[in-house]
């Protein structure tokens, strides 16, 4: 059976390791200082030292209430202090980010390196899409975001053959000479093959660094970037990456697209004794099977912890866990969310076929009655985060927010107009750069 599983998880692992890779040839000679894209002198002495003092996490302690994570949709204080009011004579402009502080942009940026996929969908979301210039595992992420990208009228996406960045080559960034990196920095070093020198090299010679990773479940930072590493929710670090590409407009009208969402959520989520029990799991083989958490603090849980579904293992399992069916059938969910179900070479019916005819899956009551439904992908951007509320609204309160389609395969089911969260057309038209 095809591997269903994110290929970035909370246990670091690659379901396709080679990606999109090519064999690309080296650098002869190391490029000036770009004029394009550049660090302000004084971040650029400091050594890109990471400027964001303080912890103001947007999803740290949030329960799973609609209300903390709506704030999060509207503008910020983060990003209205954190860009300079007035551009410099010259058309520069500054943005912060945690870790690597203030960066100076001489001109909104076109074309982009992302390591992880909420970076990418983030470029997509705000009219770069044609600009990314890496991702990891760039072949896997296409197709499973063109499942849902076939929803929005008039937009495409093409992120086929992108060199893949899991890993990335030092002399291959230079290659790509992208404008900017949304990439954090301090994840990039916990790789063997990435030292502080190497991301400071790569920002004065080619384009700055301007990502946040380590907000995917509050990981701890390592080495230089522990001292006041800030974490951001989606949202808040979506508005960060629009300020930098200057793209207000279409960040403010996204937002309220997931306002009235979230809004549509609050008033239809029934009383948590009436929620069911529900388990997160991926698997390559239906035998070996993953286990995620549903509310923890993090941008993974963008799309669940709205939703306040109930722990069918009681906070007994922790995120990324191996349990076996024994273990399932104690916790005996009433809803089971299978993570990479939405994949093209996923097939549902054979999926719910395998589970029923398990001896002890067949017992568990999500599986007996028919309540296993797709899941995307955690490390999602704001535009899958949009699609996955509303698919998790459907199959966990089907009574509140409209039947779940019986899905088998294929792209994200054509729902009727009428039974939809959210307006397709007015985030295509945000996408494609229609807004005042």
């Amino acid at each position: 059976m095809t591997d269903t599983s994110d290929t970035t998880d909370s246990t670091d692992r690659t379901v396709d390791s080679t990606g999109a890779d090519t064999d690309e040839s080296t650098r002869s000679g190391w490029p000036t200082r770009r004029d394009y894209v550049q660090l302000s002198g004084a971040l650029a002495a400091a050594g890109l030292l990471a400027g964001c003092a303080g912890n103001g996490d947007g999803d740290a302690g949030a329960t799973a209430t609609v209300t903390e994570d709506a704030a999060a949709a509207t503008p910020t204080a983060n990003a209205t202090e954190s860009t300079t009011e007035a551009a410099a004579a010259d058309g520069s402009y500054s943005v912060s980010m945690s870790p690597v502080g203030e960066v100076t942009f001489e001109s909104p940026p076109e074309t982009v390196f992302t390591r992880l996929t909420h970076h990418a969908d983030m470029a997509f979301a705000l009219g770069r899409g044609d600009g990314v210039t890496a991702m990891h595992a760039p072949d896997y992420y296409d197709s499973l975001w063109n499942q849902f990208v076939e929803r929005l009228p008039g937009v495409s996406l093409d992120w086929s053959g992108l060199y893949s960045s899991w890993d990335p080559d030092k002399e291959v960034v230079y290659e790509l000479d992208s404008d900017v990196h949304l990439a954090d920095p301090a994840w990039m070093t916990q790789l063997e093959s990435w030292d502080r020198e190497d991301i400071d090299e790569i920002a004065e010679n080619v384009g700055p660094w301007f990502g946040n990773s380590l907000s995917d479940r509050h990981q701890e930072p390592t080495g230089q970037w522990a001292d006041g590493y800030e974490y951001y929710g989606l949202w808040e670090q979506f508005e960060l990456v629009a300020e930098a590409f200057r793209e207000r407009a279409r960040y403010e009208e996204l937002a309220a697209v997931r306002d009235d969402l979230l809004a549509t959520i609050e008033v239809g989520l029934p009383p948590e004794s009436e929620r069911p029990r529900t388990v997160l799991f991926s698997s390559a083989d239906l035998e070996t099977i993953y286990a995620y958490t549903l509310d923890n603090p993090g941008f993974l849980t963008a799309h669940t912890r709205p939703l306040a579904p109930r722990d069918a293992f009681d906070g007994s399992v922790s995120s990324g866990d191996i349990v076996d069916y024994e273990q399932l059938l104690e916790a005996d969910p009433e809803v089971i969310l299978y993570l990479g179900g939405m994949l093209p070479t996923t097939d549902m019916a054979e999926v719910r076929s395998t589970l029923e005819s398990h001896p002890v899956g067949g017992e568990i009551t999500a599986i007996a009655n028919g309540r296993v439904h797709p899941q995307g992908a955690r490390y999602q951007g704001p535009i899958l985060n949009l699609f996955q509320l509303e698919m998790s609204a459907k199959q966990l309160y089907p009574d509140a927010f409209g039947e779940w389609p019986t899905y088998e395969n294929g792209p994200y089911p054509e729902i009727p107009e009428e039974e939809r969260l959210f307006d397709r057309e007015r985030v295509a038209a945000a996408i494609r750069g229609e807004v005042e």
